[in-house]
């Protein structure tokens, strides 16, 4: 699986600090967000101990949101810059999915998918790594987003079910029945583990 990426999407203050972060409110089902965080370490640490590449999306902005127009625009573009989220210490990495010395992040973002505006893409070509299997927040918005747009660009899409969270559980139902097979699979964090362990085993 060495052509294969971790990619961590927004595992950041702003959604899991709940003393500064202003989105943890937003995550209706807490069980479910409870068990994305779980999985979401099961995930990022077998990827670690398999040598696979992890990959780190954060959403950060400058101050006065110059990026998107300071809040001009629709959708997320006026959304952000109304609930002053995603800059200063809520755009900083939660504590224990800090990234490690090596580990990518990707810089330049603009927008809902991991792709909009970055790096991502020309890091992922010039490293050969086209297989992606993504965790994180929120399932239904800025994962579904990246899983719809890295389809588009060629990629082979997996998102780790366990590992993402939506607000509601009928949000999560309608993205991992309706929407994933269509760009992709989904499977848990547990399963991924396997199957790192299992190539590695593989090539012994």
């Amino acid at each position: 699986m060495n052509n294969s990426a971790l990619v961590m999407i927004e595992f950041q203050r702003e959604w899991l600090d709940p003393s500064i972060g202003k989105l943890d409110r937003l995550m209706q089902d807490r069980a479910q967000f409870a068990r994305s965080q779980e999985g979401a370490r099961r995930a990022l640490a077998a990827a670690r101990q398999y040598g696979i590449a992890v990959v780190h999306v954060p959403c950060l902005f400058k101050p006065g949101y110059p990026e998107i127009g300071g809040g001009l625009g629709g959708g997320l573009f006026r959304a952000i810059p109304n609930a002053g989220t995603w800059t200063s210490d809520g755009g900083q990495f939660a504590a224990g999915f800090e990234p490690l010395p090596g580990e990518f992040v990707v810089e330049g973002r603009v927008g809902a998918s991991a792709f909009a505006s970055s790096n991502l893409d020309i890091y992922l070509r010039t490293n050969r790594l086209d297989t992606l299997y993504l965790a994180g927040y929120a399932l239904h918005v800025c994962v579904e987003s990246t899983l719809r747009h890295g389809h588009d660009l060629g990629y082979a899409m997996h998102v780790l079910e366990d590992a993402c969270s939506a607000f509601t559980p009928e949000q999560r139902r309608h993205v991992l029945e309706d929407v994933v097979h269509h760009y992709g699979h989904h499977l848990t964090a547990a399963h991924f583990a396997e199957q790192l362990h299992a190539a590695e085993l593989a090539v012994r």
